[in-house]
């Protein structure tokens, strides 16, 4: 895979010991996985396995990654600065915008990425104007996971995936959101 930057942001660039705070929404969260979803990423191996899987993103904080970009000289210049940008990488004539369920899976990826706290509905919205197509979770490990076509679609609109106790699914959206398109099948 070859990887590009895109998408500029402004985070900070110091390591902290707690993950930089955007909002009091991720308070105290120092970047450890949810066990919950990674215990659902491992055990897909079918369509209803996946939708659990979708299910426990859409209830989780994730992380988009953040590396330095645009001073690639090797020479001090107090003059250049570096840009934090998210990162895509390309396969072929497909591009994935990167994600992470924790800092441990992030940074076996890459030491030196810096995390920006998001939800999965984020996340997916950031695809097309990173310029990917697809949004890939913890590409080196444990469990890779992709999500895309009309799925990643229903999920950038907010949509939330959810299981009833008969094992149907169904896509919820809070009272003050509007009413999108119909959702896709969260079977992919």
């Amino acid at each position: 895979m070859e990887r590009a930057d895109s998408q500029d942001s402004s985070q900070p660039t110091e390591a902290p010991h707690h993950l930089a705070q955007p909002s009091t929404r991720f308070l105290g969260d120092d970047g450890s996985p949810d066990p919950v979803v990674r215990s659902a990423l491992a055990a897909v191996t079918d369509q209803v396995s996946y939708s659990r899987a979708v299910v426990a993103l859409c209830a989780s904080r994730l992380l988009m990654p953040i590396v330095a970009s645009g001073d690639e000289t090797g020479e001090h210049d107090p003059e250049r600065r570096a840009e934090m940008a998210a990162v895509t990488l390309s396969d072929g004539g497909t591009s994935y915008l990167l994600a992470f369920t924790g800092v441990d899976s992030m940074h076996a990826w890459q030491p030196d990425a810096r995390p920006v706290l998001c939800h999965l509905d984020e996340l997916a919205a950031s695809v097309a104007p990173a310029g990917a197509t697809e949004l890939l979770l913890d590409m080196a490990g444990p469990t890779p996971f992709v999500l895309a076509d009309a799925l990643l679609v229903a999920v950038a609109d907010g949509n939330r995936l959810v299981e009833f106790d008969n094992g149907d699914f169904a896509w919820v959206r809070t009272a003050s959101e509007d009413p999108g398109p119909a959702a896709a099948d969260p079977r992919r």
